[in-house]
């Protein structure tokens, strides 16, 4: 089974997550492609586990953007995408992980088929965002056997 981990990062936190759970998927015997911030016509997998921080007031980060946009512009049959998302954010602002909400609330508008609860690392109470985002992953694994 291929997945696309699609990272969208300001800083590269988002990033060093993603990486980690490439190597977490690739011990377990998945194919992963690693995309930062890629073009839609670069995502070839059916499965997608986006990994993205939240920027300025709610936002996603400007590398991740493009992504979006042709998602939501594209007319695509979405409908046999699964996917699921990790967010981080800082629960300090009232935007706390908004990229997430916005990330879920197009791939629902365009029929995707969301895999488990989206993780939402507060980036201010968890140390190692790294392990806390690879102890979720059974969550999302579980879901790949459906």
């Amino acid at each position: 089974m291929q997945i696309a981990i699609i990272s969208g990062s300001t800083l590269g936190g988002a990033e060093y997550v993603a990486e980690r759970l490439a190597d977490e998927l690739g011990e377990q015997g998945f194919s992963c492609d690693l995309l930062a911030g890629p073009q839609l016509s670069e995502v070839n997998a059916a499965v997608w586990l986006i990994v993205t921080s939240t920027h300025g007031a709610g936002e996603l980060p400007d590398n991740l953007k493009p992504f979006y946009q042709q998602v939501a512009a594209s007319d695509t049959d979405f409908s046999q995408l699964r996917y699921a998302i990790v967010g981080l954010g800082n629960s300090d602002y009232d935007t706390f992980c908004y990229a997430v909400r916005h990330l879920e609330n197009l791939l629902a508008e365009k029929g995707a088929q969301r895999l488990c609860d989206s993780l939402k690392i507060d980036v201010i109470n968890v140390d190692d965002h790294e392990q806390y985002a690879a102890d979720w992953l059974p969550n999302f694994t579980a879901t790949l056997a459906d």
